[in-house]
């Protein structure tokens, strides 16, 4: 039994590179569309967003001399792109799935509203909610954020490469230890990276709790819903 009936998904763009310099592992990414029929064959609701670092990131286009609106556009196109290939992936495993945009772009996908992304999940579609917020200045874990309160979902799941929050970046110092839950003011306390400050603060005012883990071994999506005590909590 699923321990959450409504879920956000955030990916991040990176881990689609797999063992990739750039742009999508396929494998990566049909993995990832494995991961998530196993969890709506469970009768969980899954709402994804999914990020673009992949492909093109607006801080890094506006450091090397591109307008920071253009650059954050850029970015919002990419995670388009990254949706359209989830979207793909998820129909050849047999999965329905809705390509909801936060710019208009139809055909490719369709405008953003509440109403349409709760009557797909209601119908056992997944949603993939691209194009951030449709503003600039705002991270996918914003829109994230965004998303996860606006569909009243029980909680966030943060797919990373990491297996958890840390004291420290594991894959910098050893020493680094795990936590198994946190509060959200110990995030701010101790600086640490699970999300923007925005983001972070938005789920801790609206009581969303967070689940950081490590998405990219095979089932451990199915595991956190099924209540197995991986990743780390972070709470209010």
């Amino acid at each position: 039994m699923a321990s959450y009936k409504r879920v956000l998904l955030k990916l991040s763009g990176e881990s689609l590179m797999g063992q990739q310099q750039y742009g999508i592992d396929t494998q990566r990414l049909n993995e990832y569309a494995e991961q998530i029929k196993e969890v709506t064959d469970l009768g969980v609701q899954v709402g994804i967003v999914i990020g673009g670092g992949n492909i093109f990131r607006g801080l890094s286009g506006a450091s090397a001399g591109f307008d920071r609106v253009k650059g954050d556009q850029m970015g919002m196109l990419a995670t388009v792109i990254n949706a359209l290939a989830l979207n793909s992936a998820l129909e050849s495993a047999g999965v329905k799935t809705r390509v909801l945009t936060a710019i208009r772009m139809e055909p490719i996908g369709e405008f953003y509203s509440k109403t349409k992304a709760v009557e797909a999940l209601e119908r056992g579609e997944v949603a993939i909610f691209s194009a951030g917020t449709g503003n600039p200045y705002f991270t996918t874990d914003t829109g994230s954020s965004l998303r996860a309160i606006e569909i009243e979902a029980d909680v966030m799941l943060k797919g990373t490469r990491v297996d958890g929050v840390y004291t420290a970046d594991p894959e910098k110092d050893p020493s680094a230890t795990k936590f198994k839950s946190i509060s959200f003011d110990e995030v701010y306390n101790r600086n640490l990276k699970v999300m923007d400050l925005t983001a972070t603060t938005m789920c801790k005012q609206n009581d969303l709790p967070i689940i950081v883990f490590d998405m990219d071994t095979p089932g451990n999506l199915k595991k956190v819903l099924t209540g197995e005590e991986i990743g780390t909590l972070v709470h209010a």
